[in-house]
């Protein structure tokens, strides 16, 4: 019996109706096992995953594998998006056992989850050098049956393994301008000068690094940081890994040129994307950037907003082409024929011009990504607009791909943060409201009176699923970022409450962060990764809100927490930076202060208005920023601040020291820059 039907996740109700017996995790499917003397197979994937999509459709819609595997297995089915921790664990174990990673994954374990025999995408018959996935299931149950006391051996011998890794880190040292020197070193090492981004293929948007490298620019005034920034900024926006009609941001590109992508749409990609593109204007006053941000916001917008106001989590790689097949990329690309088709023989030669669309094509079968391959040729803007728009037309009459509905929490904070910041930067009070409304989501749906979080949501109904440390670190980053915008202070009050959360019940002794509460579901092995990922890290994630939170209420343990979690950064700066980005992001805000900036007046007094927008616009690292009426004491940082010679004031300190207040906008941009 398939048991996945009464699930939330998108992902896990894919599979509902597979004839494989499908468990959700749970203490009853590892009962089962026991039973029966079976072993486990834990399957994780997430809905927008290309290869998941297709390992499903080849083995797990199979009757005569389905048959094998309800025979000899007890199949566990997880969403890597909504249990993280469960991923996490087992990846570390996969990652140890081949070398390597990646979903789907698959992992065979005994009755006690212990693991004991791992891989990916395993195909359906023998192919380059893979074996089968029948040909795992036979050897898999022959080894079960036949050498069971070696079987069990092997998997004490990893849960042992996993058990014995240590991560040491020196809380006591805080990283020092040194030491983000150093990690800028690393950065400029494994630079692509040619095509812009780090590395070679495949090639991941480096949200956060970008973030590091635009804080140590203003910090130091490296030019060199700021060039990396603006370069990989130009690249990734003019390639197809950008949606160069609707707006947003593919997950990667295959290649190391940014032109063809992998075509999922994920909304912490350009949540994080979104944010940074408006720092990056807000830095140099690129029309490029400055345009990237607001067509990603809306993107998310239109294409991931749910009915709740929350965000869902991903577009799916796969949609319809027209024939009934699922074809990755077949909603974004174009054959020159296609453009005809949709423009007329005028326009499309423009537009195959303008967009880079080849009769040999870019991707598969003679197809193009758009992209904008040519930065000096002059084209007439009107002109382009409507061909833009009568291709955008067109291709919203193509089978849309899927959309993963949930809404995650952390994703969403990240979401709050860049809608908040960039509504407020270019004068979209729609983007600052839906912000606002992912906010009161989370606020209703997702936290309990406790501070306590739910990771994941569907159609407005909490997940059963706790939230993990990227969860709380996220969402209060989010609420710190929508306090600075609105001035709403009760922003504050709620990432504090979840801050604490995190001080209670993530902290360890020594100051590091785990990624589970003390309180959660045990598993073979307490998760811990500082590394970033896709996303920050959930520790150097919350390192950044608590020290943001520090600065907001004058909270010298939360100060504290931060400082000792960014101990990570000093270790890992200079060997890994890509890897540590946000921790080095978040020290460039604390070698900075960061700066706290309190803008005092009436809420309709243009004076008021002139300093809390120069405020926003201060490009210093991590700056936070609170406005309230004369006498409010919303946020801790306003209070005792009034107005100065009856006109609003902002006060600015850093540190232990206070400026004298300025009611001259221009004189404050001045302590800021």
């Amino acid at each position: 019996m398939n048991r996945l039907g009464d699930t939330t996740s998108p992902y896990l109700l894919q599979h509902a109706d597979n004839p494989v017996d499908w468990w959700p995790w749970s203490p009853e499917a590892f009962e089962e096992a026991r039973r029966r003397g079976v072993p486990v197979l834990l399957s994780v994937g997430y809905s927008s995953c290309h290869w998941c999509h297709v390992m499903a459709h080849e083995s797990f819609e199979d009757g005569a594998t389905a048959g094998y595997l309800n025979e000899h297995f007890v199949s566990i089915k997880v969403d890597r998006e909504e249990r993280p921790d469960i991923d996490a664990v087992y990846m570390e174990a996969v990652q140890a056992a081949t070398g390597q990673g990646g979903w789907p994954m698959t992992v065979f374990m005994t009755p006690d989850a212990e693991p004991f025999y791992f891989g990916t995408y395993f195909p359906p018959e023998p192919r380059h050098g893979m074996p089968s996935f029948p040909q795992v299931l036979e050897g898999v149950r022959t080894a079960w049956t036949d050498r069971r006391e070696e079987v069990g051996e092997v998997a004490r011998r990893i849960v042992r393994d996993l058990s014995e890794r240590t991560l040491a880190v020196d809380t006591a040292r805080t990283p020092a301008a040194e030491d983000l020197h150093a990690a800028l070193l690393g950065l400029t090492r494994e630079f692509d000068a040619v095509r812009g981004g780090f590395g070679g293929a495949p090639k991941f948007p480096p949200a956060m690094t970008l973030e590091f490298l635009l804080r140590h620019h203003v910090r130091t005034g490296s030019e060199a940081a700021l060039e990396m920034a603006s370069a990989t900024g130009e690249a990734m926006a003019r390639g197809g890994i950008y949606d160069q009609l609707g707006g947003g941001f593919a997950r990667y590109a295959v290649d190391a040129s940014w032109t063809v992508p992998h075509f999922e749409k994920m909304l912490y990609d350009n949540a994080l994307l979104c944010r940074v593109y408006a720092h990056l204007w807000r830095a140099t006053g690129s029309e490029l950037a400055r345009r990237v941000a607001l067509q990603t916001a809306d993107f998310m917008i239109h294409e991931l907003r749910t009915a709740q106001g929350g965000f869902a989590s991903a577009l799916d790689a796969d949609s319809d082409d027209g024939t009934g097949r699922h074809v990755e990329g077949a909603y974004y690309v174009w054959t020159p024929e296609q453009l005809r088709e949709a423009l007329g023989e005028e326009d499309a030669a423009l537009a195959a011009h303008y967009f880079g669309v080849t009769e040999e094509g870019t991707f598969e079968e003679g197809a193009s990504v758009l992209q904008l391959p040519d930065s000096e040729q002059l084209v007439d803007a009107a002109k382009l607009a409507a061909v833009r728009a009568r291709l955008l037309g067109a291709r919203e009459r193509r089978h849309r791909p899927g959309r993963d509905d949930k809404v995650v929490a952390a994703w969403n904070g990240l979401a709050i943060a860049a809608l908040a910041e960039t509504g407020a930067y270019f004068d979209r009070p729609d983007l600052v409201q839906a912000a606002t409304d992912a906010a009161d989501l989370l606020v209703r749906t997702h936290m309990d009176w406790n501070g306590r979080l739910f990771r994941t949501s569907l159609d407005g109904v909490a997940g059963g699923h706790a939230g993990v440390l990227e969860d709380y670190a996220d969402v209060a980053e989010g609420f710190l970022a929508l306090s600075a915008v609105t001035g709403e202070g009760v922003w504050v009050d709620f990432a504090g409450l979840l801050l604490d959360t995190v001080l209670v019940h993530f902290t360890a002794e020594d100051g590091a962060f785990y990624d589970t509460a003390d309180d959660a579901e045990a598993l073979i092995r307490r998760p811990q990764d500082p590394t970033d990922n896709a996303t920050p890290s959930g520790w150097t994630a919350a390192a950044g809100a608590l020290l943001s939170y520090a600065a907001y209420t004058g909270s010298a343990t939360h100060r504290q927490a931060a400082e000792k979690a960014l101990g990570i950064a000093a270790v890992l700066g200079a060997r890994a930076p890509r890897f540590i980005s946000w921790g080095l992001a978040v020290a460039e805000a604390l070698l900075d202060g960061p700066r706290e900036v309190a803008v005092v007046g009436p809420a309709d007094h243009p004076g008021t208005r002139a300093l809390h927008r120069t405020a926003l616009l201060g490009t210093a690292p991590g700056a936070v920023v609170a406005v309230g009426e004369p006498g409010s004491e919303e946020v801790p940082l306003l209070a005792g601040r009034g107005l100065v010679d009856d006109r609003p004031a902002a006060y600015v300190c850093r540190g232990f020291t206070c400026d004298a207040p300025t009611s001259d906008a221009g004189a404050l941009a001045e302590k800021l820059g």
